[in-house]
């Protein structure tokens, strides 16, 4: 295989034959609104003609990634990187590319860039709890009080807390939580929690949270709506891009089916501007935090072959995806196998009438490994709350189980649309404590060694008193060296727990060891990693 090729075929697991139609996140993409259509452009066959004033692009430069957010007098402004076409690097002057903040009267385009902020590649702005505007560039950051500057550059602090940071810290995406505090997602998959966006971000995870798959992972981009966190990652080189779900941020479930893939850019007749490729997604999300549009970076050819002065380039697109409904789970105890029904109740919204816009029969809901293959629960009767409308379900074949968190509803219009959406349970706490451990500091004493270990609390809210244990690998198998009780820990508080040795080491040998954490014996949190306790 050609490395340089940037497409693969990758195998689909034979189970996305039987998805039906809601199932994938590619389902939700809608046409690209109607915009000045010409051919007299850049692009290879199949990108023309086009439409020229959908995102941002123009003769002058190759622009790359960025994220759109709207400001108190209700423009749009899109940050966004590019660098000259004419360089005599082609694509591959990429590495000196610039920042550009571009404003539109909408969030589709097009975007007339009013100023540049300064040297940097890939990127993805946000705002802090008290008011700051952040724009994450590949090795360093721009902030600002306004979010027309200026801005000062600067960079992130990075605490790997003992763990292998996976695939560097590159590309890295970001999602405020409830609190204000922030959940950052690097390139290679691994979790990292900062106090406030701008304070040291610590590393969780020691492995990836990414899909177990064969794939060349790269540009994840991750957001919180009012049910949950959703994740999507590309892999560039097979073309084809994955969507995860989560309810803290840290642990995830990957979703079947194809979140994005080339053709994805269709007009409302049907035809597709055939971009080689579509990068960097970013997300544009409306008060409830669901994504209404997603921007792509694409690009007509191979990067290789993007020459300067020629007729190929790159530019930032934006294409609309359908929101999902809005819905409230009306049972007050919690759903199981033994729930009878499940009352769920359909928001109206503006230009949607669940009274009269939705086909009943179609309507499945349940846990997403239920609906999402076209069983779960059925219709059993309506009935009218207002604008709103209240739908129970025969509550067989439901699908949720106690590590549930969303359970989704999948249907259709009567005119054939898609309705989807995910809602949250009742008696299912949303925001947790998040216990995590560092590894141990060893003392050797004449007969053992002597531990001491760091853990802290980075959830939203205080911790309860858990059991911390720690095993070494020892003949096959894991062996217990060590217990303690764990103190209630409040929101960001860490503490130390002394250990008593029980066994020695050999000096300078590696042995494999796991942290857990453990909650009315159910384990809460683990940390795998090999050291040397005697040097």
């Amino acid at each position: 295989m050609n490395l340089f090729s940037q497409a693969v075929e990758r195998p689909r697991p034979a189970e996305w034959n039987n998805l039906v139609y809601g199932a994938r996140f590619l389902d939700r993409f809608l046409p690209m609104p109607q915009g000045k259509l010409s051919g007299d452009v850049w692009g290879a066959k199949g990108t023309v003609p086009r439409y020229i004033d959908n995102g941002i692009e123009d003769g002058t430069y190759s622009y790359w990634g960025g994220n759109i957010l709207r400001d108190d007098d209700g423009k749009y402004n899109f940050f966004v990187c590019g660098w000259l076409e004419s360089s005599p690097k082609g694509h591959a002057e990429w590495p000196n590319s610039i920042v550009f903040r571009a404003v539109s009267d909408n969030s589709v385009g097009p975007f007339t860039v009013k100023d540049s902020i300064g040297k940097g590649h890939n990127p993805e702005i946000f705002q802090t709890k008290d008011g700051q505007y952040v724009i994450y560039v590949m090795g360093g950051r721009y902030v600002a009080n306004k979010i027309s500057g200026p801005w000062t550059y600067g960079r992130f602090d990075f605490d790997r807390r003992d763990r292998k940071i996976i695939d560097g810290l590159s590309n890295l995406t970001f999602a405020r939580r409830e609190d204000g505090s922030f959940l950052m997602i690097n390139r290679g998959g691994g979790v990292w929690i900062s106090e406030t966006g701008l304070s040291p971000y610590r590393q969780l995870s020691d492995k990836r949270v990414y899909p177990a798959v064969e794939g060349a992972f790269e540009d994840p981009v991750v957001w919180r709506d009012h049910v949950q966190y959703h994740l999507i990652v590309n892999d560039w080189l097979g073309r084809i891009a994955f969507y995860l779900r989560s309810k803290d941020g840290v642990k995830w479930v990957v979703d079947p089916g194809e979140a994005y893939i080339p053709g994805i850019s269709k007009h409302e007749d049907g035809r597709i501007e055939e971009w080689f490729k579509y990068e960097r997604m970013k997300v544009f999300q409306d008060e409830y935090g669901r994504v209404v549009q997603a921007n792509f970076a694409v690009i007509d050819t191979l990067k290789k072959e993007d020459k300067p002065n020629d007729r190929h380039s790159s530019k930032n697109i934006s294409i609309p995806l359908n929101p999902g409904l809005l819905l409230a789970i009306l049972n007050e105890q919690p759903v199981t196998a033994t729930t009878k029904t499940i009352r769920l109740k359909i928001f109206a919204e503006k230009g949607f009438n669940p009274h009269t816009d939705i086909d009943l029969q179609s309507l499945r809901f349940g846990a997403s490994s239920e609906v999402n293959f076209g069983r779960g629960c059925r219709v059993k009767n309506t009935e009218k709350a207002g604008n709103d409308l209240i739908v129970t379900f025969d509550a067989v074949g439901n699908g949720i189980t106690a590590d549930e968190f969303a359970p989704k509803l999948i249907g259709k219009t009567v005119s054939g649309s898609l309705l989807y959406g995910y809602v949250r349970l009742p008696g299912t706490d949303y925001i947790e404590p998040i216990l995590s451990a560092r590894a141990p500091i060893f003392t050797v004493r004449p007969q053992a060694v002597d531990l001491s270990i760091e853990v802290g609390n980075f959830g939203q809210v205080a911790s309860q008193e858990t059991t911390l244990k720690i095993a070494v690998e020892k003949d096959g198998g894991k062996v217990e060296i060590g217990n303690a009780n764990l103190p209630a820990l409040k929101a960001y508080e860490k503490t130390t727990l002394m250990l008593p040795g029980k066994m020695s080491f050999d000096k300078g040998k590696e042995y494999s060891f796991r942290i857990s954490i453990h909650s009315n014996d159910r384990e809460v949190s683990a940390f795998d990693f090999k050291t040397v306790p005697v040097k």
